[in-house]
C-alpha cells in the first residue's frame, strides 16, 4: 500500500475520533510547553504521546458517560498534560538542575509522588515513593535532631523531613547524606503544624530511606570498593562462624516477588545475584515489604549488616536456607539502573501525518525520528511515543505500544487457563494479539467488527523469528477500551459524524454513529438467551451443563436472561437488516426480558408493532468476519450489528 493510501485509509479507520485525537494534540502542543522534562526518564516529547492522548480522552469519555464536548476534552487533556510537564521555579530548578545534571538517566518508580501533590492535597500516604535530592541538611534549633530539606525534579517547592536515627551516621561518620544527595524513602507521614495562620508541613521520620549511589562518582566508587567488595554469598554460607561476622554485600536484584503470608505477616522477597552468580533472598516482612517500593529489577543493591536467618517457604515447612533479612543495623545503598535510550525512525506514514496534525509547526521542523528509552531487555518502549503506531511498525523487542483498530476475531487459547486470543486490524495489516488475564475475561464484551484502543502491547520475535505481540492485564500501562460500546460516543459530536446507512458498505471497517427509525420488528426476530456475565457472550446449554460459548467455562451461576434481536432500520437513504444483544436491544424494546415474558402471546406481538417508527441515535459495526457464539448459526446472523443504541426524544 502506497503512503497516501495508508494516511487516507488510517484517518477513517477510527473516523471522526482519530480526527478529534490529532487535532487535540495539535491544540495541546500550540498551548505552550518548553520541552522540560515530563514524569518518568528521559525528555518529554515535543508533542503529548499519541497513546497517552488517546488514553486521556477515553478517561473523560468514561468520567461523562452522557457525552461530552470538545471544549471538556480539551480542558481535561491540557490539564493532564501540564501536570505532567509542570516545571520548576526558577531559583529550584537552577538548584536541583545543578545538582542531577550529571546524574544517569533512569526510569520514575510507579508510586512515585511530587512534592507539589503532597502540599496541594496536605496528605501523603506511607505506600508513596519520594524520590529526592538533598537540598539542605540542618539541626533544628534548640535541639539534636537532623532535619533534611529535599526537592525534586518535578515540583516548585521543597519540604523539610526529620531524619530517623538510624541515619545519622551518614550524616557525621561518613558524611554520605549531604547536599545533592539522591535519596529514596516510603512509609512517609506528614506533619502538618499551624503557625500564625500559615502551614508548614514536614515529613515525619521514615525507618525506610535508601541512599542511591553513582559508580560514575569517584566518592561513590571508593564507598562501593573499600565496603562491599570483600564478601560474596558463597563465602558467608561457607563461613560456620558467620553470625560473628559482619558482613556488606553487592547484588543487582533479580526478581521482586510477593510471597505468601506467614500467618498474618505479609512477605517479600528480593532475589539477588552476586557477581559470582551466586543467588541469595533479601526477606522483607510486615511493614517492611514497603522498601521492595523503593527498588527496580536490574538495579544494584549494597546491604551493609543485612541480619542472616533460614528462609521458610510457608508455615509448615523447616527453615533450611540461608536468607538475608532488613534488620536494625541494615543500611541500604542502591546504584539505579541506568536507562538507555535508543534513536527511533519514524515510517513514511508518521512523517506524513506530522503536516496537518501540526499545522502549528514549521515543515522543517518536522521530526524523522525520535529518542525512546529502552528496559532490561533491550526493548524500545514505546509508552511515550508521540506518533500513532500501525500493525505494519510493529517488529521484535518493542514494549508499551498502542494500537487502535478492529476487531476481527477472539477466541479463547483452551478451555482452561486465562489466555485468550484476539486478532486486530487497522488499514496496514492484521496482528493476532494473546491476551492473559491474571483471573477471568475482565474486557466486557468484545465482539468481531468492534472498534478498540489497546495499550502496553510488547512485541518480540520467537526461535523462528515470527512475531508474537502479547497483552499482559497486570502490567503497568496496560489498558483496553471497547469504543463500539463507549457510552459518551452516541452524545459526544466532537468524536464522531453522523453516517447515512448507505455509506455503510463504503466504510465498512468502523463503527458509524447514525440516526434512524425502528422500520421493522416482530416476535420471530426476538430470542430470549443466557448470557455470561463477564463476557457477555451467549451461553450454551450442555449435557453437563451451561457453558460461555467464549470463555468455555461453567456458569450456572454467572449468567443473565437477555434478548437477541433482528430487526430493519432505516433513514432517509436506506434500509439495513441489523442484530443486537443485551442491553442494546433492551434499549430497541424499552422493555425488560422478565417483563416481556410476563406477556401473552398477542400483547407481545402488538407491543412490538407498536415500536414501530421510533427514532434512535445508534452506533452500528460490521461483523461479516465474525466468529463467536451469538447464535447457533453464525451464517444465518445478519452483517451489521447495533452496538449502542439511544432513544431520540
Amino acid at each position: 500500500m502506497e503512503p497516501a493510501a495508508v494516511t487516507a485509509s488510517a484517518s477513517a479507520d477510527g473516523g471522526a475520533f482519530l480526527e478529534f485525537i490529532d487535532y487535540a494534540i495539535s491544540v495541546v502542543t500550540s498551548s505552550g510547553g518548553d520541552g522540560s522534562e515530563s514524569p518518568g526518564a528521559g525528555p518529554a516529547p515535543a508533542r503529548p504521546p499519541w497513546g497517552w492522548t488517546v488514553a486521556q480522552v477515553l478517561k473523560s469519555c468514561r468520567a461523562y458517560s452522557s457525552g461530552v464536548t470538545a471544549v471538556i476534552l480539551l480542558s481535561d487533556l491540557f490539564q493532564s498534560w501540564t501536570e505532567q510537564r509542570k516545571s520548576l521555579t526558577a531559583k529550584t530548578k537552577v538548584e536541583v538542575t545543578s545538582l542531577l545534571n550529571t546524574r544517569s538517566k533512569r526510569r520514575r518508580l510507579p508510586r512515585t509522588v511530587t512534592i507539589d501533590s503532597i502540599h496541594e492535597k496536605n496528605f501523603l500516604s506511607p505506600k508513596s515513593v519520594l524520590e529526592a535530592v538533598v537540598i539542605d541538611v540542618f539541626v533544628l534549633p534548640g535541639t539534636n535532631i537532623y532535619m533534611l530539606t529535599l526537592g525534586d525534579m518535578w515540583s516548585t517547592s521543597t519540604i523539610d523531613l526529620y531524619l530517623h536515627r538510624r541515619y545519622y551516621n551518614y550524616i557525621g561518620q561518613h558524611c554520605i547524606l549531604k547536599k545533592g544527595r539522591e535519596v529514596v524513602l516510603t512509609g512517609c507521614c506528614l506533619r502538618t503544624a499551624v503557625v500564625e495562620g500559615s502551614c508548614h508541613a514536614r515529613i515525619l521520620p521514615t525507618e525506610y530511606m535508601v541512599i542511591l549511589l553513582d559508580e560514575e562518582q569517584d566518592e561513590d566508587a571508593m564507598l562501593l570498593a573499600a565496603q562491599f567488595c570483600t564478601y560474596s554469598f558463597s563465602s558467608m554460607m561457607e563461613e560456620k562462624s558467620r553470625n560473628d561476622v559482619v558482613y556488606s554485600f553487592y547484588a543487582r536484584i533479580e526478581k521482586i516477588e510477593t510471597l505468601e503470608p506467614f500467618g498474618c505477616t505479609e512477605r517479600k522477597q528480593i532475589v539477588l545475584v552476586d557477581n559470582d552468580d551466586e543467588k541469595i533472598k533479601f526477606i522483607l516482612w510486615g511493614e517492611q515489604v514497603s522498601l521492595a517500593n523503593l527498588f527496580s529489577v536490574g538495579s544494584m543493591l549494597a546491604l551493609d549488616s543485612p541480619y542472616i536467618s533460614n528462609f521458610a517457604h510457608n508455615n509448615h515447612e523447616e527453615p533450611q536456607e540461608l536468607c538475608l533479612e532488613y534488620g536494625s543495623a541494615t543500611q541500604v545503598y542502591l546504584v539505579p539502573i541506568a536507562q538507555h535510550e535508543e534513536q527511533v525512525f519514524l515510517t513514511p506514514t508518521q512523517v506524513r501525518s506530522q503536516g496537518p496534525r501540526l499545522s502549528c509547526v514549521p515543515v522543517d521542523n518536522m521530526a524523522s525520528q525520535v529518542t525512546l528509552p529502552r528496559d532490561l531487555h533491550g526493548a524500545v518502549d514505546f509508552s511515550k511515543y508521540p506518533f500513532r503506531a500501525y500493525v505494519s511498525d510493529l517488529h521484535g523487542k518493542m514494549v508499551g505500544v498502542s494500537l487502535f483498530g478492529t476487531v476481527r476475531s477472539v477466541c479463547k487459547v483452551s478451555t482452561s487457563g486465562t489466555t485468550f486470543y484476539l486478532e486486530i486490524e487497522d488499514a496496514t495489516g492484521v496482528v493476532l494479539t494473546k491476551l492473559i488475564f491474571t483471573g477471568h475475561w475482565s474486557l466486557g464484551r468484545v465482539g468481531v467488527g468492534h472498534m478498540v484502543y489497546i495499550s502496553g502491547l510488547t512485541c518480540s520475535l520467537n526461535k523462528i523469528n515470527i512475531l508474537e505481540v502479547s497483552w499482559s492485564e497486570k502490567e503497568p500501562g496496560s489498558l483496553f477500551v471497547n469504543l463500539s460500546l463507549l457510552p459518551a460516543l452516541l452524545n459526544s459530536t466532537c468524536l464522531h459524524n453522523i453516517s447515512l446507512l448507505s455509506d455503510l458498505p463504503h466504510s465498512a471497517n468502523r463503527t458509524h454513529i447514525c440516526r434512524v427509525r425502528l422500520d421493522h420488528i416482530d416476535c420471530d426476530s426476538l430470542k430470549l438467551s443466557l448470557f455470561h456475565n463477564l463476557c457477555g457472550y451467549v451461553v450454551d446449554e450442555l449435557p453437563d451443563g451451561l457453558q460461555c460459548s467464549l470463555c468455555k467455562v461453567a456458569c450456572q451461576n454467572g449468567c443473565t436472561p437477555g434478548f437477541q434481536l433482528h430487526l430493519t432500520i432505516a433513514d432517509d437513504s436506506e434500509k439495513v437488516f441489523a442484530w443486537c444483544v443485551g442491553q442494546t436491544a433492551v434499549e430497541f424494546l424499552q422493555i425488560s426480558p422478565d417483563e416481556y415474558m410476563e406477556l401473552p402471546e398477542d400483547e407481545q406481538a402488538m407491543y412490538l408493532f407498536t415500536l414501530q417508527n421510533e427514532s434512535f441515535t445508534v452506533a452500528i459495526a460490521n461483523t461479516s468476519k465474525r466468529v463467536d457464539g451469538y447464535a447457533e448459526n453464525a451464517e444465518a446472523l445478519p452483517v451489521w450489528e447495533i452496538t449502542r443504541a439511544q432513544r431520540c426524544e
